[in-house]
C-alpha cells in the first residue's frame, strides 16, 4: 500500500511497522506531527509528556522494561531532555529506544538555530539524517535494530522540510516485536561512578563499531556519475543538490550523520577531482573530512545561518542564478499575529497600558512582542520568563519589582514554569506572575497538557489545579482575572503589583479557535460615530481596519470579544 505522507506521519508509520509500544513526547514544531499521527494506531501507547525530559526518561524506562520506545521533541527540546539522554548512552537498552529531533534551520518557529548533530557526537549517540519520507519510515525501523544491535539509544534527525514534507511511502504491515524478559542488572543500569566508568569503556569502543558499520551500511552511499565535481550531503541538502547539479556531480549521501565513515569518504574523494561539503548549519561533516586531511571547500561557500536551497547551492557551485518563479505582483508581507478573539491581546494591551517590564516565555503569548502591543521586554526559552523575573527583581530591586511581570502559558508553566516559581517562592522576591490560561497547548497546533484535563487521546484525565498548585508552592496570593474585561485585569493587575509579597495572575479565557467555544455575533463600528481616532487599532486585532478614515470590522474574522468595545471613546464599536 502506497500512501502520500509527511515526513513525521512516515516516521510515525515507522514507530508502528517497527513494533514500537510506548511513546512519549512533549509537543514542539517541527516535530509534533510524529506523535499525533503515532496516537492514531492503537497498538502504540501514546502520551504527552509535561516536559522533554520527562518524555526521554519514560521511553528509557520502558525500553529499560524491555518494550521498544520512542519520543519526539524539537531542537531546544533536546536541551531540556539532554541529562537523561546523556546518561542513556551509557546505561544502552533492553529493547530498542529511538529519540526523534527536529531541527529548524531558517527558524520558522523556533528561537534559535542550534544543530543536533553536536548532541549525537557529545552524547556518543548514532544519528540517522532522512533525506525523504520514504526514508524516515524506513530508517526508524533501521534505528530499532541498531539499538537492539548496538545496545544504544539511537538518535533520528529531520529537519523543518523533511517533517514537512510530504513523500510517497511504501506503508507495510506491523512486525511485532515481542516484550523482552527484564533482568536486574545494577551494572548495566545503575550509573554509579564505579559501574559508569566501564562503560565510558563500552560507548568508545561501540563509536568505533559504529563507525565501521557506516563504512559499508547501504544509507550511505556513492552515486557515481563520472563527474569532475563531488559533493558529500545528507538529508534536505542532498535533496537541493541533485535538483541544482544533477549527473553533473557525484553523490556521497550520508544517511549515518555520527559516527561519521572514514575510509568511505576519501575512497569517494578520489574519484572527484574537487570535493564540496554541502550542509546546513554549522560545519559538522565539512570539519570531519579536513580532520581526516581530505580537502574539502565548504562554508567558505555556504553560509552557516539559516536554510539551504536548490537555487543557492545552484548559486554557490556553479554560479548561475536559477530564474525566479514568475508570482506576478510581490506579495504582501503578513507578518504572525493573534488571532481575531485570542485571549491574550487583551492582557498585553493593558500590560503596554500600564508600563509594565514583562519577562516573556515561549508560546502564542510571545507575538505580544510585535507592534503595535510591543509588550514584551525578554524572551528566553521555556519556563525563563518566571525564573528571569525573580533574578531581574534581584538586581534591581523592590522599586522595579512593583513595575514589572513575568508571563508564562498554561502548558508552559507544567513544563518549566513551576520550579521558577519555587524559586520565588523560596529565595524571596516581591514577583508578580502571570499565567496565560487558555486551556490548551496553542501555538504548535491544540495538543492537550496536564491543566486541561484531557490525554492525547481526548479521553478525561486528571488536570492539574493551577491556583491549588501555585499556593502549594507558597504562594498566598492568587487569583483569576477574565483578560477580555480590560477593567478588572488592570485592577488585578495593579493590586497585585502593590502588594508587599510575590503573587500569581490566572489570566483565563479558551483560546479562541477551540471548537468547544461559542462565539458571540461580530461587532460592527457605526461611521456615523467614528471620529478615525484609530484607538481601536492599538489592540492589534487583524478584524480591525481603517477604510474611508473611519474603522471596520471585517464580519467574517470577528468573533465578538467585544475588547474592542472599551477603547472606542465616542460608542462606536458594538
Amino acid at each position: 500500500m502506497k500512501r502520500l505522507l509527511l515526513g513525521n506521519e512516515a516516521v510515525a508509520r515507522g514507530l508502528y511497522e517497527a513494533g514500537v509500544r510506548v511513546v512519549s513526547s512533549y509537543p514542539g514544531t517541527p516535530s509534533t506531527e510524529i506523535t499525533e499521527a503515532a496516537a492514531k494506531f492503537p497498538e502504540l501507547a501514546c502520551e504527552w509528556a509535561p516536559n522533554e525530559k520527562v518524555a526521554a526518561e519514560t521511553a528509557a524506562g520502558a525500553a529499560i522494561g524491555g518494550a521498544r520506545s520512542f519520543c519526539a521533541m524539537k531542537h531546544v527540546g533536546l536541551n531540556v531532555a539532554a541529562d537523561p539522554v546523556f546518561t542513556m548512552s551509557y546505561i544502552g537498552v533492553n529493547a530498542g529506544m529511538v529519540l526523534a529531533v527536529a531541527d529548524d534551520p531558517g527558524m520558522h518557529s523556533s528561537q534559535n538555530e542550534q544543530d543536533s548533530r553536536h548532541y549525537a557526537k557529545a552524547a556518543k549517540l548514532p544519528m540517522l539524517e532522512p533525506a525523504d519520507s520514504r526514508e524516515c519510515k524506513a530508517f526508524t525501523k533501521l534505528a530499532y535494530s541498531l539499538s537492539e544491535e548496538f545496545d544504544t539509544p539511537v538518535m533520528l534527525r529531520l529537519t523543518t522540510r523533511i517533517a514537512h514534507a510530504r513523500g510517497v511511502v511504501e506503508c507495510g504491515g506491523r512486525e511485532e516485536a515481542p516484550l523482552r524478559e527484564y533482568q536486574k542488572d545494577p551494572a548495566k543500569n545503575v550509573m554509579l561512578p564505579a559501574f559508569a566508568r566501564p562503560k565510558h569503556e563500552k560507548v568508545e569502543a561501540r563509536t568505533k563499531a559504529l563507525a565501521q558499520w557506516a563504512e559499508s551500511c547501504g544509507i550511505n552511499r556513492i552515486e557515481d556519475n563520472g563527474a569532475e565535481i563531488g559533493v558529500v550531503c545528507a538529508g534536505a541538502v542532498y535533496q537541493y543538490a541533485r535538483e541544482a547539479l544533477g549527473d553533473k556531480a557525484n553523490y556521497l549521501k550520508l544517511g549515518m550523520v555520527y559516527p561519521l565513515p572514514e575510509k568511505l569518504i576519501r575512497d569517494f574523494a578520489a574519484l572527484c577531482k574537487t570535493l564540496y561539503v554541502v550542509e546546513e548549519l554549522d560545519d559538522f561533516i565539512e570539519s570531519h573530512c579536513k580532520a581526516l586531511g581530505v580537502p574539502v571547500t565548504g562554508k567558505e561557500r555556504f553560509p552557516r545561518c539559516g536554510e539551504l536551497s536548490q537555487r543557492i547551492v545552484q548559486k554557490a557551485l556553479t554560479g548561475e542564478e536559477a530564474p525566479a518563479p514568475a508570482l506576478g505582483a510581490p506579495l504582501p508581507v503578513r507578518p504572525p499575529v493573534m488571532c481575531c478573539g485570542c485571549p491574550h491581546r487583551g492582557l498585553f494591551y493593558v500590560l503596554k497600558q500600564e508600563k509594565v517590564y514583562v519577562s516573556g516565555d515561549i508560546g502564542c503569548y510571545t507575538l505580544g512582542a510585535s507592534a503595535p502591543l510591543s509588550a514584551m521586554d525578554a524572551c528566553i526559552c521555556m519556563g525563563a520568563s518566571v525564573s528571569a523575573l525573580h533574578g531581574y527583581n534581584k538586581a534591581r530591586g523592590e522599586g522595579a519589582a512593583k513595575k514589572a511581570v513575568a508571563v508564562i502559558g498554561d502548558s508552559t508553566f507544567i513544563h518549566s514554569g513551576v520550579t521558577s516559581l519555587i524559586d520565588i517562592a523560596y529565595n524571596k522576591t516581591n514577583s508578580t506572575v502571570i499565567i496565560l490560561d487558555n486551556s490548551i497547548t496553542g501555538m504548535t497546533g491544540h495538543q492537550q497538557n496536564p491543566s486541561t484535563g484531557f490525554n492525547i487521546y481526548n479521553e478525561p484525565a486528571q488536570a492539574v489545579d493551577l491556583e491549588a498548585l501555585c499556593r502549594a508552592v507558597g504562594i498566598r496570593r492568587v487569583r483569576v482575572a477574565d483578560p477580555y474585561d480590560l477593567g478588572l485585569t488592570r485592577q488585578a493587575l495593579r493590586e497585585e503589583l502593590a502588594a508587599e509579597e510575590p503573587s500569581v495572575i490566572i489570566s483565563r479565557r479558551p483560546c479562541a479557535l477551540l471548537k468547544t467555544v461559542q462565539h458571540n455575533p461580530p461587532l460592527q463600528a457605526a461611521p456615523e460615530k467614528c471620529v478615525g481616532c484609530k484607538a481601536c487599532l492599538g489592540i492589534g486585532c487583524p478584524a480591525i481596519s481603517m477604510k474611508e478614515g473611519k474603522a471596520h470590522i471585517d464580519p467574517t474574522q470577528c468573533v465578538g470579544c467585544g475588547v474592542c468595545v472599551s477603547l472606542c471613546g465616542k460608542g462606536a464599536i458594538g
